[in-house]
């Protein structure tokens, strides 16, 4: 029996993780892109359905959510892709998921709340690496410091990237960083800010990146200063130093254009050889005005793993009704211990 799921963009690297893990728990989702060609051999192979249709094309995306009840769409850069899949979803009555790490697609789907609640759906992105972890280990610092008025994330790990990941962190190109003061989006030079923070072998140095956290755990925890970092991995500290010598540059069309067209020749994504035997860490500390804090360190699988068991087990627990209508975090719904439940992660407060 075919499940009322369409997983859209289930030929890209990411969505097939998804939907080979949603595959293993019993789903039957439908397939749901814009090529004929690889929907039709992927869900042959699996004995699914299919639907063909794209994003720009209204009566086409109606269409394919005829009937359907949960969306997981897994086809960026988000910030392109998500505004005309939310629009549909609003039109058929269908629960919106995705796997964005991207902060603004964070802000605009928080400024749709009231429509989502209207039509009684959910909108709750970032079902995925990006960001269930950093959105659990934040809710859990902040459940410890209940008085905090501050928050930091950063995270070790993210050394692999797919094609459709490299094509979104294009876009950041000559953009700031942006972190949350007093509640508000603030934008500062990149590699302005620098820390160290110990993953479980001594402190390492980290820099400042934009990340959907500095709107999530906002939202996740009420907490109005929020800064997140990465380890400072020499690729990471040259791609910064290029933004903010020739971001200008990097940031206008042509520019975007000729990125975006090497993107295109990356590897369509990691082999399973070398995700699976890779972790990602991650640590969140929260403090208050008295100067008390409460610190904890999170290890999960590698994110491309993590995202492929996550996101199918959140489309599940949807798709059986365990969800919250309008505008949603992953811990805000399913509690800052959800994180817990996958295999190969663990969870330690830190002194």
């Amino acid at each position: 029996m075919t499940d009322p799921l369409l997983i859209y963009g289930a030929t890209g690297y990411t969505g097939g993780l998804i939907v080979n893990d949603a595959v293993a728990r019993g789903l039957r989702p439908i397939l749901g892109g814009r090529s004929r060609d690889p929907l039709a051999a992927l869900a042959g192979s699996l004995g699914l359905q299919y639907r063909v249709a794209a994003l720009h094309d209204r009566p086409e995306l109606d269409a394919a959510l005829d009937g359907i009840r949960v969306v997981l769409h897994a086809a960026g850069p988000f910030s392109e892709t998500a505004q005309p899949m939310v629009d549909a979803c609003l039109r058929a009555g269908a629960h919106y998921l995705d796997i964005t790490a991207e902060l603004g697609v964070y802000e605009r789907l928080a400024g749709r709340n009231a429509e989502a609640r209207a039509r009684g759906i959910t909108l709750l992105p970032g079902t995925g690496f990006d960001i269930v972890p950093s959105d659990c280990l934040a809710a859990h610092v902040a459940r410890r410091l209940p008085s905090a008025d501050r928050l930091t994330l950063a995270v070790r790990g993210l050394v692999l990237t797919s094609r459709g990941s490299a094509k979104t962190f294009v876009e950041y190109a000559g953009v700031g960083v942006f972190v949350r003061r007093d509640g508000t989006l603030t934008s500062i030079p990149p590699g302005s800010l620098q820390r160290r923070f110990d993953f479980g072998d001594g402190a390492v140095p980290c820099v400042n990146v934009s990340w959907g956290d500095v709107a999530a755990a906002y939202y996740s925890t009420g907490i109005p200063n929020i800064e997140v970092y990465f380890e400072a991995t020499p690729m990471l500290q040259a791609v910064l130093m290029a933004g903010r010598a020739f971001g200008w540059v990097l940031g206008t069309p042509p520019w975007q254009t000729w990125l975006k067209a090497h993107a295109d020749l990356l590897p369509e994504g990691p082999a399973e050889g070398d995700r699976l035997p890779r972790q990602a860490v991650l640590v969140a500390e929260a403090s208050d005005p008295a100067g008390r804090t409460a610190r904890a360190r999170l290890r999960t699988p590698e994110a491309y793993t993590f995202t492929g068991r996550s996101a199918a087990l959140i489309a599940a627990r949807v798709l059986r009704g365990d969800c919250e209508i309008g505008f949603q975090t992953p811990a805000r719904v399913y509690g800052p211990d959800f994180v817990l439940s996958f295999d190969g992660v663990a969870r330690e407060d830190l002194p």
